[in-house]
């Protein structure tokens, strides 16, 4: 059975299906409440219930006697057993959130290609991270050092978080990460960080760039949209070298074979007649340039090596995008 969820302080409301937490019918519904370990123990989602009735999936700690005689909840366990109305924060902007120090342990390492890897992340029993789609983590390595890496899953699927990583010769993280890393190994990280998240409160359609490993953040973002039911067009643009460098293209072409207002272009830069590639060659920032005359009424992610980022900044505002409405995330590499 569903029941109405009413946050006070603005008047909307959203559906909770059944057996659903507060909390999930909240985050399902695109509003976005603060949230820590989600298992009814840090007291991060904790919030006042002005007026109807919930029970708890589960035992909860995060909440004392007081709290609760109070009215208050922990809403990522509280289940509505009627229509309710909330008192509750909602996160707006990244500065809502807090960037945390956290372990992990490494659950699968799977080779996407010849030199990717996806990593699977798994925090501890008693944490999540909460993040935008799109944001990034540093991961803490020896002697104060830090490589920044991507968010590849949406925020509603943290159960682990997903990284991709590039193998770059040299590369402190890259080089442990290809050659050394096993399964169960304990990592640190801090985060989330970065302002390179969706914006939902726009009706622009989408233009997303992906260069390389940059499509992590995009296939964040792209998940996270679909996961909203935002109907938005998006075309997205992968650019890479060879073929085989689109490590997960068939799951690009699914967005797009099943959803209507996705659009899918990958473009290759390095092809010669040997090659069997019938699609789109050159630069990436090119393709779209040569598909859209005017991009003025669109909004761009763009995501990747520092050269094609800076193409697009400069290129699309020459075609009468307004800076304002580019959001860019450049991946730069180090190796020390």
């Amino acid at each position: 059975m569903s029941y109405k969820i009413t946050i006070d302080s603005s008047k909307e409301s959203f559906p909770a299906g059944n057996n659903e937490t507060i909390l999930e019918s909240a985050l399902k519904n695109g509003h976005s409440f603060p949230y820590g370990c989600r298992n009814g123990a840090c007291g991060s989602c904790k919030g006042k219930l002005i007026k109807g009735n919930i029970h708890y999936q589960n035992e909860v700690t995060g909440i004392s006697e007081q709290e609760s005689e109070d009215g208050y909840a922990l809403f990522c366990q509280a289940i509505p057993e009627s229509d309710v109305i909330i008192e509750a924060k909602e996160i707006d902007r990244v500065g809502d959130i807090s960037i945390r120090k956290l372990p992990c342990r490494v659950t699968e390492i799977e080779k996407l290609n010849h030199d990717v890897i996806r990593l699977y992340l798994k925090l501890p029993s008693s944490e999540r991270l909460q993040f935008l789609a799109g944001q990034y983590i540093d991961l803490l390595l020896r002697e104060g050092k830090k490589r920044s890496f991507s968010l590849a899953n949406a925020p509603h699927n943290d159960d682990t978080l997903e990284l991709h990583i590039r193998h770059y010769k040299g590369g402190l993280f890259s080089e442990y990460a290809f050659h050394e890393l096993k399964e169960s190994t304990l990592l640190r990280f801090e985060g989330p960080l970065g302002t390179f998240f969706l914006r939902e409160d726009s009706d622009r359609p989408i233009i997303m760039v992906a260069g390389g490993t940059g499509f992590a953040p995009i296939k964040g973002i792209i998940e996270h949209a679909l996961h909203l039911g935002d109907q938005r067009q998006i075309h997205f643009y992968w650019g890479a070298r060879k073929e085989e460098d689109l490590y997960l293209n068939q799951l690009a072409q699914t967005w797009a074979d099943e959803h209507d207002h996705i659009l899918y272009t990958p473009v290759l830069s390095e092809t010669d007649k040997a090659d069997e590639w019938q699609g789109r060659t050159g630069f990436v920032h090119n393709a779209i340039l040569e598909d859209i005359e005017d991009l003025s009424t669109y909004e761009v992610y763009t995501c990747g090596p520092p050269p094609m980022v800076h193409a697009v900044l400069d290129s699309f505002v020459e075609r009468g995008l307004s800076a304002e409405y580019i959001y860019s995330d450049s991946f730069e590499f180090a190796t020390s």
